[in-house]
């Protein structure tokens, strides 16, 4: 089963740096996941929820999501509620 999660982020964040390092490294132990980046800036759909929330991994099915501050355990708990949902 694929799970396809979005990480919000932002051009100059040092914050979405980090939070992309760590999501690329579940990835990397996981390759179920299909991670998509998008920048809130190109999206003005997202701005009113998480332009203060920002990174944020969000998955769109069940419109869920994870907000800074996370660690690879977060996100991996996160991954597991999503299978079991």
């Amino acid at each position: 089963m694929v799970i396809r999660l979005i990480l919000l982020e932002t051009a100059g964040c040092h914050l979405c740096g980090q939070a992309l390092a760590i999501v690329n490294q579940c990835w990397l132990e996981d390759h179920e996941l299909f991670i998509e980046n998008i920048d809130i800036a190109d999206n003005e759909a997202w701005q009113p929820e998480y332009a203060t929330r920002i990174p944020v991994l969000y998955h769109p099915e069940t419109q869920t999501d994870l907000g800074w501050p996370f660690d690879q355990a977060d996100v991996n708990v996160f991954i597991e509620a999503l299978r079991h949902d």
